[in-house]
């Protein structure tokens, strides 16, 4: 076999070892140093001290050199240089602080008050209580940035509340679901700032570009739920006086002021500091976590073992992040060495695609791998697959990745792998049947498609306030 054709063995491999169910990292990590090791297998370097061996040497001199030449492949310096490389990171150290801060205010009792608030607030509105849930997913979705925390929260309290009220249960679960995955969109997203560490893209640009489309996304998401309220009353009765109290304005407003501000604040805070570069990234999610901590406090809600859960979890999923760079800079190195990288290109050029059919292709491979894996991997294995192919078409890093980043807000609603469908299923009363949820979320996966036309018939959504901020 040629060089490239054990490139597309190494990929085939990969791809079939991740069905089987095995570690992503690990599986990254086994298949580099394996595929490296006949890659970079160099016996005339690797064992020229044990060829130097004198006749009289005795076993143990000899057992010695062998194991020293045999693991005297170049392809354990890479492994230890990209390691190295990963944890030396600057982007990469701001994943553990906004992790825990989002760790934090989950654990802050903030949510039921934001979403009573909103709730009142939003009485007259069609569809309030799927209004007060939608916009209190977001901001929470955006403060944590873990999904799986915030679809299981929201559906803790709001899900109840909604099914009280006579509320369609598909309608309920989707707005749950779908406003649940916002916070690997909106600034401050941990799935940007892997974007960026995997792509060379600046993150304070990311963040500004993906503003405006988180915006418009949650935009199509309360039209929805709007003008589904208004056409079919029956999936979202009005509340009544038992399910939503009359409250005064001047209550409603201490209400806002002690729930909705504190936690905007706090984004807007390190979400502003980090665009109008008072602030890098690091630096505002350590304002981040601090301010958590001060948030928690003064909710009378910190204690000596939330704060031990939330280091913990911290730590738990930063190693995670980490490891799969570290199996995905070397497997990719290795690919890359063996001409799979040069092959796939060529394939592409064969194709002879616009930059539009480029797009929408590459759009659709990211949504059927979205099916078994999750955001984390598709982004450090396989969007470094298309991103040296971006230069062909002249398409911007900048502008894909806002593109990636509203696709796989359906990798977490579309069956079979759809993880907030099973976060909700997971905690929901047994009358709500996971057929239901995976209906109700349909329609919001429309919205996706719906947002992603809009930025690519509108590119300015995305590159307007780079553009006005930093310049082009």
């Amino acid at each position: 076999m040629t060089d490239p054709q054990v490139a597309l063995l190494m990929l085939g491999l990969f791809i079939f070892i991740v069905f089987l169910g095995f570690p992503i990292a690990f599986n990254l990590m086994a298949l580099g140093i394996g595929f490296g090791y006949y890659a970079y297998y160099d016996p005339s370097r690797m064992w020229r001290a044990y060829n130097r061996l004198d006749e009289n040497a005795g076993w143990w001199e000899s057992a010695r050199l062998w194991v020293e030449g045999f693991f005297n492949n170049r392809i354990f310096d890479l492994f230890v240089n990209q390691t190295y490389t990963v944890m030396a990171n600057d982007v990469l150290t701001a994943i553990p602080l906004f992790l825990f801060m989002g760790y934090i205010v989950e654990r802050a009792n903030i949510v039921d008050r934001l979403f009573n608030t909103l709730n009142i607030a939003s009485k007259n509105v069609p569809g309030s209580m799927g209004v007060a849930a939608l916009i209190t997913c977001a901001l929470f979705a955006t403060a944590t940035g873990i999904v799986g925390a915030v679809v299981t929260l929201m559906g803790l309290l709001a899900l109840p509340a909604m099914l009280k009220a006579r509320y369609d249960k598909s309608f309920a679960s989707g707005i749950i679901c779908a406003g649940g995955t916002l916070g690997i969109l909106i600034p401050p997203s941990i799935m940007l700032i892997v974007y960026a560490a995997a792509s060379g893209v600046s993150i304070v640009r990311l963040y500004s570009a993906a503003l405006l489309p988180g915006l418009t996304l949650v935009g199509l998401y309360l039209i929805y739920v709007v003008g589904r309220s208004i056409l079919q009353p029956n999936v979202a009765p009005r509340p009544t006086a038992d399910e939503v109290p009359d409250v005064p304005l001047g209550r409603v407003l201490v209400m806002i002021a002690t729930s909705f501000f504190p936690l905007a604040f706090l984004i807007l805070a390190v979400l502003g500091s980090i665009l109008f570069g008072l602030a890098t990234p690091t630096e505002a999610a350590s304002i981040g976590a601090l301010g958590g901590i001060l948030l928690a406090i003064g909710y009378k809600a910190f204690t000596w073992e939330r704060m031990r859960q939330s280091v913990y979890l911290t730590v738990r999923t930063t190693a995670m992040v980490c490891w799969l760079f570290v199996g995905s800079y070397t497997f990719s190195s290795v690919f890359s060495y063996l001409g799979g990288e040069q092959v796939i290109s060529e394939f592409v050029r064969g194709l002879d695609l616009t930059p539009f059919q480029f797009l929408l292709l590459a759009q659709i491979i990211i949504f059927l791998l979205g099916w078994p894996l999750e955001w984390s991997e598709i982004i450090i294995i396989f969007v470094p697959i298309f991103l040296p192919l971006l230069s062909l078409f002249n398409i911007d890093p900048l502008f894909f990745g806002i593109l990636v980043a509203l696709n796989l807000q359906t990798s977490f609603l579309t069956p079979p792998m759809a993880m907030s469908a099973y976060y909700l299923k997971g905690i929901a009363p047994p009358e709500v049947r996971l057929t239901e949820i995976f209906n109700g979320v349909l329609p919001f996966v429309l919205m996706v498609f719906i947002s992603m036309t809009l930025m690519y018939l509108f590119p300015q959504i995305v590159f307007y306030l780079p553009a006005a901020v930093y310049g082009r």
